[in-house]
């Protein structure tokens, strides 16, 4: 291919340097590998193979047919990352569970972002740089740490050292990946803020953050709200706490003379279960060896 030919192809933009049979982009040594590291692309799906180191062999069957219903209904939000392999050959680095609940969706066609054999060092240096720009949302950011994470083998701690932020921000920043993915779509298209979702995430209950979700776009809550909402809901379902049942008449008559034949203080706890605790209270052990030689009589 002549150099002529390559500068052809560049200029036309990622797909037509991947249309072009004359590309076969497995390395960056000719130049023309700088254009894909970091970039994303629409792969047809049958271009993609499975990887066959892949350590993860099951996915739970319920849980793929509604993430691959989600991907009928709005598309793949995550890309997957794939390896070039040689022309119109790729193969799957991460993301086979999205990869695999996009082939159940009937999609022909998905995001991904193209890895290169030596381009470790680039790639970092590329999500780094990337995640500077001040026109990424939330979710762009999430999925660049995760990147750095997954496919550049950095720490939490040691991303939050690359991009200059506290470790606390990178795992914020991370949750967010966690929400279910209509809420992931809210905070691309900005429809909630940063401050929504910290919020969001605090709830354990998808349907719950789904419910609340809805009511920050009908009512345009504020962050504020949101938050006050979220601690009234843990209220309601935290576990209720012990609670004391007043001790009838009797039962506290008969602690009494309980008392009064060990010559020591008795008290008497119910909780709302019915369940007690009879307690005897002694001063040294030799008040315990009274007792319990009272008790044995």
């Amino acid at each position: 291919m002549s150099n002529t030919n390559k500068r052809s192809a560049l200029g036309k933009g990622l797909s037509a340097l991947l249309q072009n049979p004359d590309t076969d982009i497995t390395s960056r040594t000719d130049g023309t590998g700088e254009a894909v590291v970091g970039s994303i692309t629409q792969l047809d799906v049958s271009q993609i193979e499975a990887n066959p180191f892949q350590p993860r062999t099951h996915f739970e069957e319920e849980s793929l047919r509604e993430l691959a219903e989600s991907i009928h209904e709005m598309g793949l939000i995550q890309p997957v990352t794939v390896r070039k392999m040689g022309y119109d050959r790729y193969q799957l680095i991460s993301g086979e569970r999205r990869f695999r609940a996009s082939q159940l969706a009937g999609l022909t066609r998905i995001p991904a972002y193209i890895r290169i054999a030596n381009d470790q060092s680039m790639l970092e240096m590329a999500l780094v740089e990337n995640i500077q720009r001040e026109e990424l949302d939330a979710i762009e950011i999430a999925l660049a740490y995760e990147r750095l994470i997954e496919e550049v083998s950095l720490t939490q701690e040691e991303v939050s050292e690359k991009v200059a932020k506290k470790r606390s921000t990178v795992t914020n920043y991370l949750r967010l990946l966690k929400l279910p993915p209509e809420i992931q779509l809210g905070i691309r298209q900005r429809r909630i803020s940063m401050g929504h979702a910290r919020a969001l995430i605090s709830i354990d209950d998808k349907q719950t953050q789904l419910n609340l979700y809805q009511q920050i776009l009908t009512n345009e809550l504020s962050v504020r709200q949101v938050e006050e909402a979220t601690r009234v809901n843990k209220n309601k379902t935290a576990p209720a706490a012990s609670q004391k049942k007043t001790v009838p008449a009797a039962v506290q008559q008969a602690a009494k003379s309980l008392g009064a034949k060990l010559s020591a203080k008795v008290d008497i706890k119910m909780e709302h279960t019915g369940n007690g605790l009879i307690r005897i209270h002694y001063k040294d052990a030799s008040e315990l060896d009274h007792l319990l030689r009272k008790l044995n009589s």
